[in-house]
């Protein structure tokens, strides 16, 4: 157990490598009740939020969830998050657990009328539930196949619970969100379904290995989404919202940093953040993530590096315990599924 976000977090159950193999190959379930979960509603609030937000909402259908991202007005990441389209004018934000206050402020300072937006982080609870037999554990919960589309959301029990296909693991499954006082039985249930409980270890192991990246880590208010190649999730098309004049300027020029993903080649401790990274024996940047890759038995890293050192295939040097080990430049995601 360790302290994360001013909660108590499991990083491991039995171990990392075998509840990383269950949600590979079977099913794991992680408590992420400490998760914060937002409600924003009334007229004008789809409106209210694609001007600070990134991806475009108004294109959202009822009932679908989408990736976005919340940025300061210089267009750095405060927060990455996922919204759910509950109704026409009706959402719920589920956002990172060390950034609920920070997230709640920035909305709350933005507050526009007609619109209500509400912070129930504490009301609720939330289990993943992630793997290729994923299906078979929701028809043992829910009595009924499980969606087949990916970040479909779903009320339960309106305004109480609800279920979306969404997830962090880059395997199938889904989220199920209910109230903080049924969190325990939910929990019993999942368990009772089939699914092995999972830990922080192998969730960080899990998302690395799909080079999603992680909010304070990966993610931060000196990075732009476009830095973090997640333009895909920008559109730079609607109308004004928070950092879009700064992102519209580094579309249009060289970024001064990506986000890549590299591949330790030589037989290395685990890379972990902050190690420095050499090129031609000079340092240019250090790592933002890094592990050992469960399903692949090699290390790998995510890095901040200038454009020049971006390539496919460069070569790299990461210090590990004040030794240097090569490394290069590889397309993401590390892991992709048989």
């Amino acid at each position: 157990m360790v302290e994360f976000a001013d909660w108590e977090m499991p990083v491991q159950y039995t171990g990392i490598l075998q509840e990383h193999k269950a949600v590979r190959e079977a099913c794991g379930v992680f408590d992420i009740s400490h998760m914060g979960e937002f409600f924003v509603s009334g007229t004008g609030a789809t409106a209210w939020l694609d001007g600070l937000l990134t991806n475009n909402l108004s294109t959202l259908p009822i009932g679908h969830a989408q990736y976005t991202i919340l940025l300061n007005e210089s267009g750095g990441v405060i927060d990455d998050l996922i919204a759910y389209r509950l109704g026409e004018e009706n959402y719920l934000l589920i956002v990172n657990a060390a950034k609920i206050p920070e997230d709640a402020a920035w909305l709350q300072k933005h507050a526009a009328p007609g619109v209500h937006f509400t912070d129930r982080s504490k009301d609720f609870a939330a289990l993943a539930i992630q793997g290729p037999q994923a299906a078979s554990v929701f028809e043992k919960l829910f009595q009924r196949p499980m969606p087949t589309e990916r970040n479909r959301v779903e009320e339960i029990q309106p305004g109480r619970a609800f279920i979306a296909t969404t997830g962090y693991t880059g395997e199938a499954g889904f989220e199920w969100v209910m109230p903080a006082t049924e969190a325990a039985a939910a929990w019993q249930a999942a368990l009772d379904a089939g699914t092995t409980p999972c830990g922080l270890g192998a969730r960080d192991t899990l998302r690395l290995e799909m080079c999603y990246p992680l909010n304070g880590s990966d993610l931060s208010p000196d990075r732009t989404p476009l830095e973090a190649g997640l333009g895909f999730f920008v559109d730079l098309k609607k109308p004004a919202f928070s950092g879009r004049d700064v992102l519209i300027a580094q579309k249009t020029s060289i970024l001064p940093h990506k986000l890549c993903a590299l591949r330790v080649l030589d037989k290395a401790p685990p890379v972990r953040p902050h190690y420095k990274i050499y090129v031609n024996g000079e340092p240019v940047t250090e790592t933002t993530s890094g592990a050992l890759s469960p399903s692949l038995g090699y290390g790998i890293a995510m890095a901040y590096m200038p454009p020049a050192y971006c390539d496919i295939g460069q070569e790299v040097e990461i210090e590990v315990r004040d030794r240097r080990f090569r490394a290069q430049v590889v397309k993401k995601p590390f892991y992709k599924k048989p």
